[in-house]
């Protein structure tokens, strides 16, 4: 089983522990700090483990023909793509205001660090884990400084290969050991076809000593219910307060209604996943008093015959006597007493009779 390792203090991901589920609000603040507040409390009050956001320096993350590239798009915040991102990004002091109020009402605050000074930044501000996006997972320079930090990292694998993952498992292993991979796909919404949970269970075997997870950008929460019924140890969905607001996330975001559903469906998910011993439960007790069967004659048997299996069927019987599965067991033992038919059959007609004890 994967190792568990501290994501956040107090809060261990991996191994028998509860999935962790991440709100990535992302930038569907719409540069509004009020929002941005109201979005973190919605991820509290619907049951999420952590509000997360990106955080970019944009003179790191984009060079600057980027920057001034036209942006004509109806999700469009400024006529360039620079002036677009300068819109949506908050300042240091207000990320510092948006961590504070996040440890105020009691939910873990984070970012991914979409370049190396956002890293920067974010390790001053003491988050509590780095979100590697899925866009720098092959950054391997960008990796090995971030690994070199010192803090948990969640790594998406978006638009990566197996072999790459390999590389960033050891690039980062050796440096850091508290991480765990995610996979995603990058397209917003997500089709069903492109999910490819079982990527879920190709990483668990591939890297069986850290933890796995999955980010979706697909719309609804079957799937994602479906990944931590698969072992998915950390869940990221990106949420919204309105899906029909401008912005290219809203419309693979769940909604508040969704993610406290999701919430729901994720702990109910993990309390029926339960033991792998399969045996009888003293919640059947009922139902098997009532509808259990039993060993009962077929015919009249007088006493002293040695039973055969024509003399023998299967009944709701009562009193209760011998279950099914004994049928073949009693082949060739004595009676006692003469049994009528369709009588059950129990231990205290049958010749020295000894009870089998199950393994």
């Amino acid at each position: 089983m994967a190792r568990e390792f501290e994501l956040c203090p107090g809060r261990r991901v991996g191994g028998d522990q509860p999935c962790f589920i991440i709100a990535e609000i992302g930038q569907n603040h719409q540069g509004d700090l009020d929002i941005a507040k109201r979005m973190i409390r919605m991820a509290k009050d619907c049951g999420a483990d952590c509000a997360k956001f990106q955080k970019s320096e944009l003179e790191y993350k984009f060079n600057k023909k980027a920057l001034e590239r036209p942006y004509t798009s109806k999700h469009s915040w400024g006529k360039t793509y620079g002036e677009h991102k300068r819109h949506l990004e908050f300042s240091h002091d207000q990320y510092r205001e948006l961590k504070k109020y996040a440890e105020e009402i009691g939910i873990f605050f984070t970012a991914s660090g979409m370049d190396e000074m956002a890293v920067e930044f974010l390790h001053e501000l003491d988050v509590p884990f780095f979100k590697v996006g899925s866009g720098d997972t092959n950054n391997f320079p960008y990796l090995e400084k971030t690994a070199k930090k010192g803090r948990p990292m969640v790594i998406s694998s978006g638009m990566q290969s197996m072999n790459t993952m390999r590389q960033v498992y050891q690039i980062v292993k050796p440096i850091n050991p508290n991480f765990c991979f995610l996979q995603c796909t990058s397209a917003y919404p997500l089709q069903p076809e492109d999910v490819n949970l079982r990527v879920i269970s190709a990483y668990q075997s591939a890297f069986p000593d850290i933890p796995i997870g999955y980010s979706g950008h697909e719309t609804g929460i079957a799937i994602s219910v479906a990944a931590v019924a698969m072992g998915a140890k950390v869940l990221e969905r990106h949420v919204t307060l309105d899906k029909t607001w401008k912005g290219s996330d809203h419309q693979a975001s769940l909604e508040p209604n969704e993610l406290a559903e999701l919430v729901k469906a994720i702990r109910t998910v993990e309390k029926a996943m339960g033991s792998p011993i399969k045996q009888l439960l003293p919640c059947e007790m009922a139902c098997n008093e009532k509808l259990g069967k039993s060993v009962v004659a077929k015919v009249a048997i007088p006493e002293g015959a040695v039973l055969t299996l024509d003399m023998l069927t299967v009944k709701v019987g009562d009193p209760k006597g011998f279950p099914p599965e004994s049928i073949f067991d009693l082949v060739g033992q004595k009676v006692k007493r003469n049994i009528e038919e369709d009588e059950t059959i129990t231990e205290q007609v049958v010749e020295n009779h000894v009870k089998k004890v199950k393994c």
